[in-house]
C-alpha cells in the first residue's frame, strides 16, 4: 500500500507528464508497422499498410463535423483513412468504441495538452493531412471523434459500421 504522503507527488508527476505532451507541436512519429507488436482492441487493430483494401478520405472542419460522418466497412477489411484538416483549428480523428471515446474526451478536458501517437489516431494541424491504417476485425458500430477539448462535445463525431 502506498503511504498517503506519497500519493500527491506521484499524481502531480503523472499530470505534468500528460499535460505537457499534446499542444501544437507535431505528435510523436508513429513507428513503422510491426505485425508482431500489434495489439488487438474491441474494434480492431493497427492495419498493415501493404494490405490496404480501401482508402477513405475524411475531411475535418471548424464547423465541428467530419465528412463523411458515416463509413460502412466489411469485417476484416484494412482501411487507410486519409484525414484532411480544412479548418484553422487543430483537429484529430480517433477511432474507438463510444465508451472509450467518451472516457478519453473527459480525460482531455483535464489534460488538454495530452499527446496522441497511437495507431488509431491522427492529430492534424490546420491545412495538413494525417493517416490511420486500421483493420476492423470485429463487426459492430464504432465511432471516430475529435477529442480536442470542446470538439467532441460540439458533435465532432462520426460512425463506422462494420458488417
Amino acid at each position: 500500500m502506498i503511504p498517503h504522503h506519497a500519493i500527491a507527488p506521484v499524481m502531480l508527476a503523472l499530470a505534468a507528464s500528460l499535460a505537457q505532451a499534446h499542444g501544437n507541436d507535431p505528435p510523436a512519429r508513429k513507428p513503422a508497422f510491426d505485425g508482431a507488436k500489434v495489439e488487438p482492441t474491441a474494434f480492431g487493430r493497427e492495419g498493415d499498410p501493404r494490405k490496404v483494401a480501401r482508402t477513405i478520405r475524411v475531411d475535418m472542419a471548424d464547423t465541428m463535423r467530419f465528412a463523411p460522418a458515416l463509413v460502412t466497412l466489411r469485417r476484416g477489411q484494412t482501411v487507410r483513412f486519409v484525414v484532411h484538416n480544412a479548418g484553422q483549428l487543430m483537429h484529430e480523428m480517433v477511432l474507438g468504441t463510444p465508451e472509450a471515446l467518451q472516457a478519453h474526451a473527459e480525460l482531455m478536458k483535464k489534460f488538454p495538452n495530452m499527446e496522441h501517437a497511437d495507431p488509431n489516431m491522427a492529430h492534424v494541424k490546420p491545412g495538413a493531412r494525417g493517416e490511420i491504417v486500421w483493420q476492423f476485425t470485429e463487426a459492430g458500430t464504432f465511432q471516430f471523434a475529435c477529442l480536442q477539448p470542446g470538439h467532441f462535445e460540439a458533435g465532432m463525431v462520426g460512425t463506422v459500421v462494420v458488417k
